[in-house]
């Protein structure tokens, strides 16, 4: 049985934050155009060289939710309440990877493979190689992936806790706001380095270009969800009771 309203809180927080977490990372082999979702033409800029559109990983439709979650634990219970989930949550990534892996190499059943073996246009189709091709990512990708996912997350939470300390407690969206806006800066280029440049070919210069286009992007999704950290931020305050949350925060503040 769960013991009180801030273990169950705890509980749903985690859930929320792991399964964004997870799904993020599944998704996040699709590269789609963000121009294309608003019917715009491709917005060319020029920088460094390269001639950048907004083609963004599909895992940035949910990653903005874990970064709202991890300021939300870490505003109640603190640092470490997020490390606690951060750890397990890359632990979970990385088993993730590896089920993934596994299930690519098994062996395909002829009768999967011979109903499966057009498309919706009637083109040819292999769908054991589809399904390896979606699922399996790079070591490179999955090791960059995991670096950056902690690496964004330990210094969101302690950037968070500086903030807080230095506003008493006040202007939560400066602390939500401010940390995340770090973190992703710090994020966007480390997972590109590991994934594109340690483990690829790719220049560095190019490096900077693309992580600078999703830095835009991340930094705009950024402002324009603060509002709901407000709104998560209202609702624990009616569940929890005013002075009960006002006690967790003040606690948090100096774990």
């Amino acid at each position: 049985m769960i013991g009180s309203k801030k273990q169950l809180l705890f509980i749903i927080l985690c859930g929320i934050f792991i399964t964004n977490a997870l799904v993020a990372e599944i998704i996040g082999a699709k590269i789609f155009s963000l121009e294309g979702v608003f019917g715009l033409k491709p917005a060319q800029i020029d920088f460094l060289g390269y001639k950048l559109d907004f083609n963004l990983t599909a895992g940035v439709l949910n990653w903005p939710i874990v970064f709202i979650i991890s300021d939300i634990i870490n505003e109640y219970f603190g640092v470490k309440g997020v490390k606690i989930i951060s750890y397990l949550t890359a632990a979970l990534i990385a088993y993730a990877f590896l089920i993934l892996y596994g299930a690519t190499n098994l062996p395909p059943a002829q009768f999967w493979l011979d109903i499966n073996s057009v498309d919706a246009q009637g083109k040819s189709l292999n769908i054991n190689n589809a399904y390896s091709l979606i699922l399996r990512q790079g070591m490179g990708i999955m090791l960059g992936s995991i670096i950056a996912f902690l690496f964004g997350q330990i210094l969101d939470a302690l950037i968070f806790r500086k903030l807080r300390q230095m506003t008493t407690n006040k202007f939560l969206w400066i602390r939500a706001t401010g940390s995340t806006l770090v973190s992703q800066l710090i994020d966007s280029f480390v997972v590109l380095f590991i994934a594109f440049f340690l483990f690829g070919n790719w220049p560095f210069s190019q490096i900077i270009a693309v992580a600078s286009v999703n830095y835009i992007y991340k930094f705009i999704v950024a402002v324009l969800m603060t509002p709901i950290i407000y709104l998560i931020h209202y609702a624990i305050d009616k569940y929890l009771g005013k002075n009960e949350s006002d006690d967790m925060i003040e606690k948090a503040t100096y774990q």
